[in-house]
Order: C-alpha cells, then sequence, then structure tokens
C-alpha cells in the first residue's frame, strides 16, 4: 500500500494517479515524474487531504520531486518551443494537404518528444506528416486525434452562463450524455440550446439528472390524458421541479394539479 496522487500528465493530456513516493505535494504544484519512457512533468490536481492509499503497481508511475526553479524555467522553454513547433506543424499539413486542424502541441519535460493534438472529421493518414516533422526537429513524433469536446477542453472559454467552461476548469474527464438528459428535464431539444461551444450536449445536463428523474417519478407526460377530482383532461405543461401538472379539462378551463412526492423523496427529505 502506498499514497496515491492525481496529477495531470503535462498540460493538456489525462490526469492519471501516481505514486507519491514520501513528496508532500499540494494541489496545483508542478512535479516531476518518473515514467515508463523517461522524466515528464505535470500538476497536481488532487487535495492533499484527499491523497488516497492504494496498491502503487496500478500508478502510472511515481512523483520524483516537486518542480524547482531550474526545472519551471525548462517547462516555461519548452512551451516557447511548442509554440514554435505548432506553427511548423500547421505548415506541413498545408503543405501535405491534409484534413486535420492542429490544436495543441507540447514537448516532453526532458524534450524527447513532441506531442501535436489535431481534430479531423474522420480517419488521417499521416504518416508522411510524422516523418517530416521527425527530419525537422529529430525527437519522437506523436499526433494524437482529439474530440471536439477535448478541444474545448484545451483551448478554454466560456459558457452562456458565464462561467469559465467545466471541462476547462475543474473536470478530470468526460461523463457519458446523452439527449435522454434533457428529454427528463423537460428541456426543449433545441440543439442551439442544449448543447455546449464544442456543438456537443452540455456537461452541466449530468448535473441534475439523476434529480429529476427521481422527482419525475408517476409524473403524466405532456399531451398525456388523465384523470382528476374535477374530470378529464389533457396535461399541457409539467414542472417536475415543484411536481405541478397544468391540466386543460375537457370543457376548456385550465387547471394546475400539485402531485405528491414518492414515499422515499420524502422520507429523505
Amino acid at each position: 500500500m502506498g499514497q496515491l496522487v492525481q496529477v495531470r500528465l503535462g498540460e493538456y493530456r489525462q490526469v492519471y494517479m501516481y505514486d507519491a513516493n514520501g513528496v508532500d505535494c499540494n494541489r496545483d504544484d508542478y512535479v516531476i515524474l518518473e515514467v515508463d519512457r523517461g522524466s515528464e512533468f505535470g500538476q497536481v490536481v488532487s487535495d492533499k487531504d484527499a491523497v488516497c492509499k492504494g496498491k502503487t503497481e496500478n500508478a502510472k508511475g511515481k512523483i520524483l520531486r516537486i518542480a524547482t526553479e531550474g526545472d519551471l524555467k525548462q517547462i516555461e522553454n519548452n512551451r516557447m518551443k511548442a509554440k514554435d513547433a505548432m506553427s511548423i506543424c500547421a505548415r506541413k499539413i498545408t503543405d501535405r494537404k491534409l484534413d486535420m486542424q492542429i490544436v495543441k502541441s507540447e514537448y516532453t519535460f526532458d524534450s524527447s518528444k513532441i506531442i501535436f493534438m489535431f481534430t479531423a472529421e474522420g480517419r488521417v493518414d499521416f504518416r508522411n506528416l510524422v516523418k517530416d516533422l521527425a527530419r525537422v526537429f529529430r525527437v519522437r513524433i506523436e499526433l494524437k486525434q482529439i474530440g471536439v469536446r477535448d478541444k474545448a477542453k484545451i483551448v478554454g472559454g466560456y459558457g452562456v452562463c458565464g462561467r469559465e467552461l467545466c471541462c476547462s476548469s475543474y473536470m478530470h474527464s468526460f461523463h457519458p450524455l446523452s439527449i435522454k438528459m434533457a428529454k427528463e428535464q423537460g428541456l426543449p431539444l433545441n440543439p442551439s440550446r442544449i448543447s455546449g461551444v464544442c456543438g456537443r450536449i452540455k456537461c452541466c445536463m449530468a448535473y441534475e439528472f439523476t434529480v429529476y428523474k427521481e422527482f419525475s417519478k408517476k409524473l403524466p407526460k405532456i399531451g398525456e390524458k388523465v384523470s382528476t377530482q374535477d374530470g378529464k383532461g389533457r396535461v399541457l405543461d409539467v414542472n417536475i421541479l415543484k411536481r405541478l401538472v397544468t391540466i386543460e379539462m375537457e370543457e376548456g378551463k385550465i387547471v394546475k394539479v400539485e402531485y405528491p412526492k414518492p414515499k422515499d423523496l420524502v422520507e429523505s427529505a
């Protein structure tokens, strides 16, 4: 058993568990990591109190040390080189007339490899591009195709709520999303209303999905015919959180009926 810490590898890559290796590190600290093929840098994304105990053999690597001033200078130097590398890669893509868009580039800590992240509609044969880049930079080249959600996470921005994008601010990974989440919450199935800047369903759709799912139990659907104390009618609108149903009666009268909460919700409240 050992202490495991969540660290984002590099600046734009995934979050993994790493063996703390006795190094006392805090959230947002830059650390130097020992990985399979050399040394890497990363940023701690877990709180100090949230360090968990687990089998260190399940870790992706181990933390060697907190980044020193010299390490931070090297990281910054790599950032500057990555910008130049990105421009060169974009030019090579244009020369090769490849249907792909470069998003970001990143050097590993020891500068032994450059990772180029790109988006594309389908599969791209970039073998010749890799050869071109290898001749220019004389290091290992990795071209990594990412999705539009990953692009939004890397580029960043602000949502319609006015806050920084969830994916680029605090989310470590993406959770599954479906149109069913919007339906369960009674939202209009308008792509412009339920889609984020990435063009996919907003991540926040999942936050209250389970709550809406529980509160919608035994509620009628819009358009459904129901019977009330005042007679029969057709459902016009449903307020899931208030459990309030608007019904048009057969004679044209509009009534609002409040449905009781399910027993399990009453007990939990």
